[in-house]
């Protein structure tokens, strides 16, 4: 049965569009229940992020491609013309190299991003449970995770970062190579430093402070990741404690003096700090890189490290995209021995079918008493003419309507030297 994906992306649609049309985790379950009782659709898996929403389907015919837009469109109470707009459509192969590209990351808004791969894992994991995937999406889904694997270990699409919340903490451990001994010091509370805690607690870093102007914010960003919550006013009391300092606010003036640093320095017996200052204006005043033993980045040092990533990324892409196009041609020949294999089953049912039929004649002769060479000799002329009358009047057929292409397509079936003349002839 053909094979479809149906979906929008943030390439395709605006933020207010996929709002719409994102799926909340607790619906997904009826979701995919009342995208198989729509009909014509017999195996459902529903991909819903931030990013993208999409349907991947197996479908009774071709036709249904345009059912599955009207039930995306009408689920979510949307517009057939508004949803046409912005969504895109794969079929068959086509959806194999579109999912191989998702979940390798190269479909994502951060090229090579690992994320996705997760989230796709999840979507599968939720059709299963609501037994809305088997065979055919079941092989599709495993195919494409066994294809990311294969491009995160061959290429370096994933090792560079390219946000700077992740070249942030990339870079302090090339000051600190364990950061279990390590305590950083993150000032601001907003989406970049709550970034930058989910990295460091990611690479295993031993303690975590949180400064911001307002103590609530912090403590909300901190109950979840066991670091302490502190003001802004009270960061000179806990310097000299960071080893690793990132500062990402809104304020028009600086936050870290030189003189507060040199202090936490004295402190600190000269124990060297990292130091990443993500704000635009400055949170760090610019002269705290003339101190010895602190290691202090701009937003812009992040920057030409994240374009000599994301170039590096590129290059990794093109490898990842001949892996997807060797991965895809295999799928498809896997596909289409498959398909192979369910006429070579009916082939051996109606020959088995055919034998048995003979052997019991045979049977009954002999326990009749009739002369075992004589009913051996029946059995195999017998067996021999029902094997090759089809064959026979399929060569006949050819024949007679000068397919000397089916003729020949026999004769390699079977290992048969024929007469060339006889298949050359033109009448």
């Amino acid at each position: 049965m053909p094979l479809v994906a149906l979906g929008i992306n943030h390439k395709t649609a605006p933020i207010d569009i996929r709002e719409k049309v994102a799926f909340a985790p607790e619906t997904l379950t009826a979701a995919h229940q009342s995208l198989l009782a729509s009909g014509g659709v017999t195996e459902a898996v529903i991909v819903s992020t931030c990013n993208r929403s999409e349907l991947y389907c197996e479908v009774e015919s071709e036709e249904v491609g345009r059912h599955l837009r009207h039930w995306l469109a009408e689920y979510h109470q949307l517009s057939d013309e508004a949803l046409a707009a912005c969504s895109y459509e794969f079929r068959d192969l086509e959806v194999v190299t579109h999912l191989s590209r998702v979940a390798s990351g190269l479909d994502s808004l951060v090229l090579g991003e690992p994320q996705i791969l997760g989230q796709l894992k999840s979507a599968y994991a939720v059709a299963r449970e609501s037994n809305t995937v088997s065979g055919h999406l079941n092989r599709l889904f495993q195919h494409c995770f066994g294809v990311a694997k294969t491009v995160r270990t061959d290429t370096a699409i994933g090792r560079n970062p390219v946000s700077v919340a992740y070249a942030a903490v990339d870079m302090s451990t090339h000051v600190f190579s364990d950061l279990a001994d390590c305590h950083a010091l993150l000032i601001g509370a907003g989406e970049t430093i709550e970034l930058v805690a989910r990295h460091l607690r990611e690479r295993g870093i031993g303690s975590m402070t949180v400064a911001n102007r307002t103590l609530q914010r912090a403590q909300q960003l901190t109950a979840e990741l066991g670091a302490k919550a502190i003001l802004l006013g009270e960061i000179p009391d806990h310097l000299a404690k960071a080893d690793i300092v990132i500062s990402s606010t809104a304020s028009q003036l600086p936050i870290l003096g030189k003189g507060a640093v040199e202090r936490a320095l004295k402190q600190r017996r000269h124990k060297p700090m990292f130091m990443v200052d993500i704000a635009v204006p400055r949170d760090i005043e610019p002269e705290v890189d003339e101190l010895d033993d602190v290691y202090l980045y701009t937003v812009d040092d992040l920057q030409q490290v994240i374009e000599d990533n994301v170039r590096s990324r590129q290059e990794a892409a093109a490898e990842a995209d001949e892996i997807i196009t060797r991965a895809v041609q295999q799928y498809a020949d896997t596909v289409r021995e498959r398909q192979a294999g369910s006429t070579i089953r009916a082939l051996r049912q109606r020959v088995s079918a055919q034998a048995d039929s003979e052997l019991d004649k045979a049977m009954a002769r002999l326990s009749r008493g009739d002369n075992a060479a004589e009913v051996v000799k029946q059995l195999t002329h017998s067996l021999t003419n029902k094997l090759l009358h089809q064959p026979s009047l399929f060569l006949k057929e050819a024949g007679r309507l000068g397919r000397t292409d089916h003729i020949q397509l026999v004769q390699e079936m079977y290992s048969l030297d024929g007469d060339a003349a006889d298949t050359d002839t033109k009448i």
